[in-house]
């Protein structure tokens, strides 16, 4: 009987995470550098954070990239290559959030949303695993949201672009198989200095009766860096319980 594939070590392995200069996205490069990962770090806007955030990976190598167009996708994944030689495993953390009425909402601010946590994850899971396969395979972990999973009344737009970097995730594990795994991180409340009372009310409901912490995801995104490929396909919710509720 053949045996299984060896869980993997991050020890040298190529990491890009997008939207790694601030909260989350930072949290995880950190996490993924102390493992032993060369971890890129992906930006936009955020320069002086991605850079507070790449030298504390480091020296982490810095990618700009405006994620609402795939042109500059496209390109960011060859500079990868161009500068890195391959890349091992992709993070999609680089996200937004709004709140709307869904009775008020435009179609620009569906765009907003769509353009960068659906749309963009998309072509940054393409673009990734064309470049994984030319090493023989490679990890991708997308970052969804409880909102993905639980609907939220005045958030219809973005759970329904979370709810489909869920179902994106499973086609993609289908499609990417065997060599390249594509598995989910879903979120639950991540406090940080802007939460408001309704993200307050959240961490009462939540069972753990704490909020979370960015390295508490950054665990989860490392256990499906280093799992077998016979770990694909999955969403786990790190959120103390809510999505139980």
């Amino acid at each position: 009987m053949e045996s299984p594939p060896p869980e993997q070590s991050l020890n040298g392995k190529i990491v890009l995470v997008t939207g790694a200069a601030r909260r989350i996205g930072r949290g995880i490069a950190l996490r993924l550098a102390k493992e032993g990962a060369r971890v890129a770090i992906h930006y936009h806007r955020s320069e002086a954070e991605a850079r507070r955030t790449s030298e504390e990976c480091g020296g982490a190598p810095l990618f700009r990239c405006n994620l609402e167009s795939v042109p500059e996708i496209i390109r960011m994944f060859a500079e990868v290559e161009e500068r890195l030689g391959r890349l091992d495993g992709l993070v999609n953390n680089a996200a937004r959030f709004t709140r709307f009425d869904p009775l008020d909402i435009t179609e620009k601010d569906w765009d907003f949303i769509h353009s960068v946590n659906l749309k963009a994850t998309f072509f940054c899971c393409q673009q990734g695993a064309r470049l994984m396969r030319k090493g023989g395979g490679g990890r991708i972990v997308n970052i969804s949201s409880l909102g993905g999973i639980r609907p939220w009344a005045e958030h219809a737009h973005y759970c329904a672009s979370k709810a489909g970097v869920i179902m994106m995730t499973k086609a993609l594990a289908k499609a990417f198989a065997p060599d390249i795994t594509v598995n989910s991180v879903a979120p639950g409340v991540i406090p940080f200095d802007d939460i408001d009372e309704r993200g307050r009310k959240m961490i009462e409901a939540t069972p753990a009766k704490r909020g979370g912490t960015p390295d508490e995801i950054a665990g989860a995104v490392l256990f499906f860096l280093t799992a077998s490929n016979f770990v694909t396909a999955q969403v786990i919710a790190i959120d103390g319980g809510l999505s139980s509720r």
